[in-house]
């Protein structure tokens, strides 16, 4: 028998991340993307892939080296387009046959496309752009003046200049436009100065967008949608609720609308709704109001990309299937006009793409499983039948050893109970004794769940039990539940955490409780900070992105002026709470040796927040280091720069191993 190597930081380079599945008009075939990251290049690279569903034969039909997103199919089935930045930095429109043959460049729009979708009758394409603030009412003219490459100032009048992932940015504007595939002329639907987004077709004169116009930019959380008619160039406004209202999609025949709204009952701990829309009456109704979990995704993971997961897909004029966070899983529901709603699979798993075959009664799921990174399933919905059709990442799979995290559930200090997952280290000797390393998620309202982690599977590969736990705030579980971190941080979610610590050490008497260690990011970054200045039952840390002082916070992060608001509960001049909940007010306490990642172009959660936890704990003569990552945003451990991710997963353990190895 051969004996599997363990799981490398390197081995992001071996998982694929197949999303976005697209059946054709008559469902003999489909389309899907495959991303995978190129470690010559230090990039990601994705393709369009096809599968032909009855022989489930699976080839690849675009190739290089940049990347590809949004097929799809021409109402006949004859043509495809997507999104690539091949001949661009930014994302362009491109056509392909169904036959073969070269995609031809449809786009030249300066700020790029972020989504395209064909007409009903196959003749035009939606294009969602931008365009910058400044260019909205400029005449068309070239401009050779050098003075356009010298250095000017940035003029900000707003708190919602900059943005994680962006920097300060420039204004622009969310712009719709018409592309006529026969003459290839570009018609502006919508523009002003206010965002519009395109949401879907009703049919070939009627589209739904929504709006964020408001008298007040700063404090605009509210979207409004329409009913858009493109002949009489009329509107009529749809639902009014406070709140973001996304996915439309319109019934076979015309007279329902579905789509997902989140509220502002709990501000952004408010759970992801899905409503029904009568057309011609204008009745609104709430369909998952009895359902106490978030319609959506929330699931934290870190090999999935260009991850695309519709609101909902009708099969009939009232019947439809739509996907749940539901007690750490991300499941598929089937869903009825009048209220029904029960699961259409059951297992422990991470949907996060799929798409129906309402003939045939199947379904096309991307699927990420606790063991399995991604790949792309065929469910038989009358049965629940679940098929792999795509074997992507089998190399990975069967050179390494993967440990299989085992759900667990404790009760925390007020007898709510809390759901987590443990795993022994890769190689486990049961005649031994290991370390353990409590991973805190950020958010705090994302939630761990039963999909592959490549960050978990690593850090138990070198030896260590892992431990990982939602604490309370974490989606998929009951409103109540997820609200509950709010003005409350530091309190019951802690202590969520260390009940989870006690079960464990009960649990298994060869995880030796002095040598364990702490780290999370974000919001698990503030957590770690947190809970080294309250015990010193661990002996080393690493904190990661996270928030040291919220008091500064308010005034630096993207986000940081509401924020404070919605989850520390504390306005701008309640500086006592604000104090109270930050984590450097208690640096004195803090004995557990440290190690601070940061990113350098995090605009979520700025890196000054890390210069002041590591200044004061050298102030203080305590054991700390700080590691900044140039060229990294907030998502550094998704979605940044390959050989910077691995680098953060070194430092990682490499801390671990100094303080909590023999």
């Amino acid at each position: 028998m051969t004996t599997k190597r363990k799981v490398k930081a390197e081995d992001l380079f071996n998982i694929s991340s197949v999303t976005d599945p697209r059946y054709s008009p008559n469902c003999s075939e489909a389309l899907f993307i495959n991303t995978e990251l190129n470690e010559q290049d230090n990039k990601y690279v994705s393709n369009l892939y096809h599968i032909d569903v009855e022989s489930n034969r699976v080839s690849q039909w675009t190739f290089g080296d940049s990347q590809v997103s949004n097929p799809r199919w021409s109402p006949n089935g004859k043509s495809i387009i997507f999104l690539s930045n091949r001949d661009d930095k930014k994302k362009q429109l491109y056509m392909m046959s169904r036959f073969g043959g070269e995609a031809k460049k449809l786009t030249d729009e300066d700020e790029g496309v972020s989504r395209v979708e064909f007409s009903p009758d196959g003749k035009r394409i939606i294009l969602q752009t931008s365009v910058k603030e400044d260019e909205l009412n400029k005449p068309d003219q070239d401009d050779d003046s050098e003075s356009d490459n010298l250095p000017k100032p940035t003029v900000i009048n707003r708190m919602k200049y900059k943005a994680d992932g962006a920097g300060v940015i420039e204004k622009k504007y969310q712009v719709i436009k018409f592309l006529e595939l026969e003459s290839e002329k570009v018609e502006i639907v919508k523009q002003g100065e206010q965002n519009f987004m395109f949401q879907t077709w009703v049919n070939d004169t009627q589209i739904i967008y929504s709006t964020d116009d408001s008298d007040d930019d700063d404090f605009n959380f509210n979207h409004e949608s329409y009913l858009f008619n493109l002949k009489s160039k009329t509107d009529l406004k749809l639902f009014t609720e406070e709140g973001y209202a996304s996915g439309f999609t319109v019934s076979p025949n015309g007279e329902h609308l579905l789509f997902a709204h989140m509220g502002r009952t709990y501000e952004n701990a408010t759970h992801a709704e899905l409503y029904a829309y009568h057309i011609s009456s204008g009745v609104t109704a709430c369909l998952t109001e009895a359902f106490d979990a978030p319609v959506g995704d929330f699931l934290v993971a870190d090999t999935q990309q260009q991850t695309v997961l519709r609101s909902c897909k009708w099969v009939s004029n009232e019947e439809f299937y739509f996907p749940v966070s539901n007690q750490g899983n991300v499941v598929l529901y089937y869903g009825h006009i009048d209220g029904s709603l029960y699961p259409a699979i059951n297992e422990r798993l991470h949907v996060y793409g799929f798409d129906i075959d309402a003939g045939e009664q199947k379904a096309l799921l991307t699927i990420s499983k606790p063991t399995n990174p991604s790949e792309l399933y065929e469910l038989e919905l009358t049965t629940g039948n679940l098929t792999q059709l795509t074997a992507f990442n089998e190399t990975f799979m069967e050179e390494v050893e993967i440990v299989e995290p085992e759900p667990i559930s404790y009760h925390s200090y007020d007898d709510w109970k809390v759901h987590g997952w443990f795993m022994k280290p890769a190689g486990f000797d049961e005649d031994e004794n290991y370390p353990m390393v409590v991973n805190i998620h950020g958010g705090p309202h994302a939630f761990y769940g039963n999909s592959f982690f490549h960050e978990m599977q690593y850090i138990a590969s070198n030896g260590y039990a892992v431990l990982y736990v939602n604490p309370r705030g974490s989606h998929s579980y009951s409103q109540e539940f997820v609200d509950a971190v709010r003005g409350d941080y530091g309190n019951g979610d802690y202590q969520d955490i260390m009940s989870g610590v006690d079960y464990v050490l009960r649990q298994y008497d060869w995880i030796d409780e002095n040598r364990l260690g702490v780290t999370g990011g974000s919001y698990g970054g503030f957590m770690t900070n947190w809970i080294v200045g309250h015990t010193d039952r661990f002996k080393a840390a690493v904190t990661q992105r996270s928030i040291s002082n919220w008091i500064s916070f308010r005034g630096v992060s993207d986000i940081g002026y509401y924020f404070n608001d919605w989850q520390i509960k504390a306005d701008f001049n309640d500086l006592n709470k604000m104090w109270k909940h930050s984590p450097i007010a208690y640096v004195d306490e803090i004995k557990t040796p440290i190690k601070i990642i940061h990113n350098e172009h995090d605009f979520r959660c700025p890196i000054e927040q890390a210069e002041q936890l590591y200044v004061a704990l050298k102030y203080q003569k305590k054991e700390t280091e700080f590691v900044r990552f140039p060229e990294s945003d907030h998502n550094l451990s998704r979605t940044g720069k390959p050989n910077l991710r691995i680098e953060r997963l070194n430092h990682i353990v490499s801390w671990f191993d100094q303080y909590l190895k023999k």
